[in-house]
């Protein structure tokens, strides 16, 4: 991969593109997209991106997941480098209130703590003396709780043909390193992001094409679920203003209210994850099939 060849912009129509997202003037009174903006292609050379995760310098890491890789992207320079090989299989991302990369590992089953020096250290490998169906994105309290989905993807790398357990369920990992099932209501929950303050939590159940919202008690559990809207997504992220954006078929965004506000068509034919990077919290760092885009806004991402 030649990961520092210059960045290319898509040339479909602006207008046709962000139709939608300037809807959000009228809808969430403040402007989504910078004026002539337009998705930027950064590299197409990977084999299926996922799991975009901001470090607290704005930097963005992204795994190539079948290739068992993770890779970094300068908010500095806007080049990718490749971070760490051997990533347990790594998929969804995020960081930790002290800095440390989280994976969900999903070679065996297993949460992550990847610290500065690269060194790994196994936070969660079962629960009930079972093994998990494959951890696949996760969110940070505050505290240091972990909330991280578990469906059952059949993996090639895999030996064993079924689940161990039925459910395909969301559970919370304490500071204090205690596991629990916080939802189980799901056909196969994937994409999983909280608000700033830490009050609710997000869940998208893409097998049943739903997203749901929850408000987060004091010990970490979470409320009945209310319907967020009628569409699953594979990861998801959150602006200072508490739009939803989804993925999928490009990026939807939702207002806080559940109304959609806005589209980004991306030019793959599945959009797996998004978050926001740069050093203001200002691009939409969108992975695609073999490919990473980025996207100048102008509204950050939560912090």
């Amino acid at each position: 991969m030649n990961a520092k060849k210059p960045m290319k912009t898509l040339s479909f129509s602006i207008l046709s593109t962000f139709l939608l997202a300037a809807l959000a003037c009228s809808a969430n009174k403040s402007t989504l997209l910078l004026t002539g903006t337009a998705p930027t292609l950064v590299s197409d050379e990977f084999t299926f991106t996922e799991g975009p995760a901001v470090a607290p310098n704005g930097d963005v890491y992204f795994t190539d997941q079948p290739n068992d890789r993770i890779y970094r992207w300068s908010a500095e320079s806007g080049t990718i480098d490749l971070y760490i090989e051997d990533t347990g299989r790594a998929n969804g991302l995020y960081f930790d209130n002290k800095g440390n990369l989280l994976a969900c590992a999903d070679e065996n089953f297993q949460l992550w703590q990847i610290d500065q020096n690269k060194e790994v250290n196994v936070l969660a490998d079962g629960f009930d003396q079972k093994n998990f169906n494959g951890p696949n994105d996760l969110w940070v309290d505050k505290k240091g709780g972990i909330y991280f989905t578990d469906p059952y993807y059949q993996r090639e790398y895999w030996t064993r043909q079924a689940p161990d357990m039925e459910q395909q369920r969301v559970y919370y990992r304490s500071p204090e390193g205690d596991i629990k099932v916080v939802a189980d209501h799901f056909v196969r929950p994937n994409g999983i992001i909280g608000t700033k303050k830490g009050k609710t939590l997000y869940i998208a159940d893409i097998g049943d094409k739903k997203t749901y919202r929850y408000d987060i008690q004091k010990d970490g559990n979470l409320s009945a679920p209310t319907l967020f809207a009628d569409m699953g997504s594979d990861g998801m992220t959150i602006d200072e203003n508490g739009n939803i954006y989804l993925t999928g078929n490009g990026v939807t965004i939702f207002n806080p209210e559940g109304e959609q506000i806005g589209q980004i068509p991306i030019p793959q034919k599945w959009t797996a994850n998004v978050t926001f990077g740069g050093k203001e919290r200002k691009t939409l760092f969108i992975t695609a099939g073999p490919a990473v885009y980025t996207l100048k806004l102008n509204v950050a991402g939560i912090q």
